[in-house]
C-alpha cells in the first residue's frame, strides 16, 4: 500500500444509494467515488436534490449503500450492523449539524459529555473533558446553561465542542453556518479552519456558499447524485475567501492548501 493510500481516511467506491418509492426507484447517488485524506479540509457543494444529504449520511456512517463499498480507515463498513456502525461513528467521527441537535433539557456540559458516555468513559473524566472543550470554544462560563438559555452562535459552539468530545479524526459539518447570522458564522468557520490547521482534523463540510467553500483545500461539486467535478481553490481565491468571511488569512495555511 502506498503512502498516499495510507493517508486516506474515508473512501466511497462505486457507491449507489437507491430508494424505492412505490413502483419507482430513485437513485440518490449514482456510482459515487469520493475520498478524503487525513488532515484535509474538503467542501461539498451542490443544488437541492443533488445528493448532498445522502452523501453526508454515508460519509458519516449513518447509512449503508445499496451497492458499492465504503472504507473508513481501510475497514470496509458498507455491510456492518447498525450497532457496529454506531461504535465506529462514536470513535472516529464528530458531527456538526445546521440544526445544532442539542438536547434542550440538559446543560451544555451534559450535552458535550453525552457522546463520551457511549465510550464507557468514567463520569469524572467526562466532566473534565467536556468543561475543557467548552472553555476551548469560549463557553467556560456557560457550562450549566441549557440550550434555550444560549444564543444560536453559542449553541453551535456547544455542538462543536460535542463533536470533539471523543477526539474524532473526522469532523463532518453539514451547513454549520446555515442558521447563524454572518458574524457568528464567521466565528464558526474560523474555529473549523483552526481545528484543521492546528490540530490536523479532517473536515468534510457541506455548504451552499461558494466563497466559504474556498476556505477548503478541495471542493467537490455534486449534481444528480454524482460528483461532476472537483476544484482546488488557488492561493488568491483562498485569501479572498478569508477576507469575504472576515477571517484573518493564515499564510502558512493558505500555502499548505494551494
Amino acid at each position: 500500500m502506498s503512502k498516499t493510500n495510507k493517508d486516506i481516511l474515508i473512501r466511497l467506491q462505486n457507491v449507489w444509494k437507491t430508494y424505492t418509492m412505490g413502483a419507482n426507484k430513485v437513485h440518490a447517488l449514482r456510482n459515487m467515488n469520493f475520498e478524503a485524506k487525513r488532515g484535509e479540509f474538503v467542501a461539498i457543494m451542490g443544488p437541492s436534490g443533488s445528493g448532498k444529504s445522502t452523501m453526508v449520511n454515508l460519509v458519516g456512517c449513518l447509512d449503508i449503500p445499496t451497492k458499492g463499498e465504503i472504507f473508513l480507515k481501510h475497514q470496509n463498513i458498507a455491510h456492518l450492523s447498525e450497532s457496529k456502525l454506531a461504535q465506529i461513528r462514536g470513535q472516529t467521527i464528530g458531527f456538526i449539524f445546521q440544526q445544532f441537535n442539542l438536547i434542550p433539557t440538559i446543560s451544555a456540559l451534559e450535552n458535550v459529555m453525552l457522546p463520551m458516555t457511549f465510550q464507557n468513559m468514567v463520569r469524572s473524566e467526562r466532566e473534565k473533558r467536556a468543561a475543557k472543550l467548552l472553555d476551548l470554544v469560549g463557553l467556560g462560563d456557560r457550562l450549566h446553561h441549557r440550550p434555550t438559555e444560549l444564543s444560536g452562535g453559542q449553541q453551535q459552539r456547544v455542538a462543536i465542542a460535542r463533536s470533539l468530545s471523543n477526539d474524532p479524526e473526522l469532523i463532518l459539518a453539514d451547513e454549520p453556518t446555515g442558521n447563524l447570522d454572518s458574524k457568528t458564522g464567521v466565528n464558526v468557520m474560523s474555529f473549523l479552519e483552526k481545528l484543521n490547521r492546528e490540530q490536523g482534523k479532517t473536515i468534510v463540510m457541506v455548504t451552499h456558499d461558494e466563497k466559504l467553500s474556498h476556505i477548503a483545500e478541495r471542493v467537490a461539486h455534486l449534481m444528480d447524485g454524482q460528483i461532476i467535478n472537483e476544484t482546488r481553490p488557488t492561493a488568491k481565491e483562498r485569501r479572498q475567501s478569508f477576507l469575504h468571511s472576515g477571517l484573518a488569512p493564515k499564510e502558512s495555511s493558505i500555502s499548505k492548501k494551494s
